[in-house]
């Protein structure tokens, strides 16, 4: 089975600091870097590194950024489907503070003008079974068009709910497994506990729901009537959180598509996030590929 990841790739320069700034306030960084990234991208790349056979979907402008992140996911993914615009490409500005909490600023009109069921081959090329993951930096007519589209072809689909426009709603009942975070579960369905959100994001059609907690781990439910399940993380110390969710959802989604069951997925995801944490980054503190079989093993070792 196939994992195909439909959604954005950019540029992220990535600023370290001591501490935010104050409104108005001009500070110097530590030290700052160019790199691959965009959730499509560090998603993809997280699925790729669990060994599933992966299909990135994503647009970039035609200028020279497209052309440095062509060649940069080639390194990374073994098929990267980019769909060129007269737009400049999309980036990221992202500040992260002494203690590893970060804020991220988005330039993503190549994403927004993004319509891979008119712009690219996928429809054709999803088989039943396959993974389809996809996030919220496409526009939501699109990300509903391709959820359901993929659904209807006997697909498995995946939605990491984030970024979460203001207000916005996502229609869910096309949707294997959503994953958000405490804040993005609680504006979606109004509940403050995550357990209760979990539950209200199934009553609004989810087939399981997943509530990611940082340093906590991460809440799974898995349908109507089912008791919702802690998965803990693994104690580490933080130093960069910016991409952590992203490979949770990667490796979430690469596991599946090699078999392995909802429960199983997420334990290897959260031990990859939790490694991830530990390193500065976002793509670049994805784990590798031995590291990411390493803990598949662990897991099969101690669940068998």
């Amino acid at each position: 089975m196939r994992v195909h990841v439909v959604g954005n790739v950019c540029i992220d320069t990535t600023f370290r600091l001591d501490r935010f700034p104050e409104g108005g306030e001009t500070r110097n960084a530590i030290s700052h870097e160019d790199g691959l990234g965009g959730k499509g991208a560090n998603q993809g790349v997280a699925a790729a590194r669990t060994r599933a056979p992966v299909t990135l979907w994503a647009a970039v402008g035609r200028d020279a950024n497209g052309a440095w992140i062509a060649e940069a996911l080639s390194a990374e993914i073994g098929c990267a489907s980019l769909t060129e615009f007269d737009l400049p490409s999309d980036r990221s500005t992202i500040a992260v503070d002494a203690t590893g909490e970060n804020i991220i600023l988005s330039g993503v009109a190549c994403a927004l003008a993004f319509d891979p069921l008119s712009h690219t081959p996928l429809l054709g090329r999803i088989e039943p079974g396959d993974v389809i993951v996809m996030q919220g930096n496409l526009s939501a007519a699109v990300t509903e068009a391709c959820l359901t589209a993929a659904r209807a072809k006997g697909a498995r689909t995946v939605l990491n709910a984030s970024p979460l426009a203001e207000g916005a709603k996502p229609r869910l009942d096309m949707v294997d497994s959503v994953i958000v975070n405490e804040g993005e579960a609680r504006a979606l369905s109004g509940c403050s506990s995550p357990a209760e959100a979990a539950a209200r994001l199934i009553d609004l059609g989810a087939r399981s729901a997943i509530v990611t907690l940082g340093s906590r781990g991460c809440l799974l439910l898995d349908g109507v009537g089912c008791e919702p399940v802690l998965i803990e993380a693994p104690k580490v110390s933080a130093v960069d959180t910016s991409g952590a969710g992203d490979v949770l959802c990667g490796v979430f989604s690469g596991c599946l598509a090699k078999g392995m069951t909802l429960q199983a997925a997420l334990m290897v995801a959260v031990a990859a996030s939790a490694l991830a944490v530990t390193r500065a980054g976002t793509l670049a503190s994805c784990p590798s590929v031995d590291e990411i079989s390493g803990l598949i093993r662990k897991s099969e070792t101690e669940h068998a």
